[in-house]
């Protein structure tokens, strides 16, 4: 049945601006699909919730992170997600927040669509208490390289569960 399906399905990860969390989370999700054979089943991008860096790169530490574990991010274009996303032919089958105002926000503006925390599909958080854990992926924007590394650990961390997860959507047993 998934190889049914009339075009590949679309995942966006989403934070503020589009340039340090989404970024990360977009090209670690992108590889992990290429290297699950998914990638002509699969489109990743990312965006933000907020306008201020339209067209600009990402953060050079998002850049600096990627490019450590082998990941060129030299060509990404920061853009806005808005309510226009929804009404395309190719709007997102799954939206990826970064933290729990994301989560709120794309629930507003696209309240029929698959809305889910990006750390949610980390095993070791999955196995505890829901009330436990925090599912938020910190903002390193106002921090140093330090916390970038974290980032990029945390979206690491939960990447094999998401890639597990579009495999269900493509096989067609995606509900939640």
């Amino acid at each position: 049945m998934g190889d049914e399906r009339a075009r590949p399905l679309r995942v966006t990860v989403v934070c503020s601006g589009n340039i340090c969390r989404s970024p990360i989370g977009e090209y670690v999700l992108r590889r992990a699909v290429e290297r699950a054979g998914l990638a002509d089943r699969v489109v990743v991008d990312s965006a933000g919730v907020g306008a201020w860096h339209i067209g600009q790169g990402a953060d050079r530490r998002s850049v600096r992170v990627l490019a450590e574990h082998g990941i060129d991010a030299s060509d990404h274009a920061v853009q806005q997600i808005t309510r226009h996303w929804f009404a395309r032919d190719d709007e997102p089958d799954l939206l990826l927040a970064m933290d729990t105002s994301h989560h709120a926000d794309l629930r507003r503006l696209a309240p029929h669509a698959e809305v889910r925390m990006y750390r949610e599909f980390d095993p070791v958080l999955a196995a505890r208490p829901r009330d436990a854990i925090d599912l938020d992926v910190p903002d390193p924007y106002y921090g140093d390289a330090s916390e970038f590394d974290e980032v990029y650990a945390m979206i690491d961390a939960a990447t094999p569960g998401v890639v597990a997860h579009l495999r269900e959507l493509l096989a067609g047993d995606g509900s939640e």
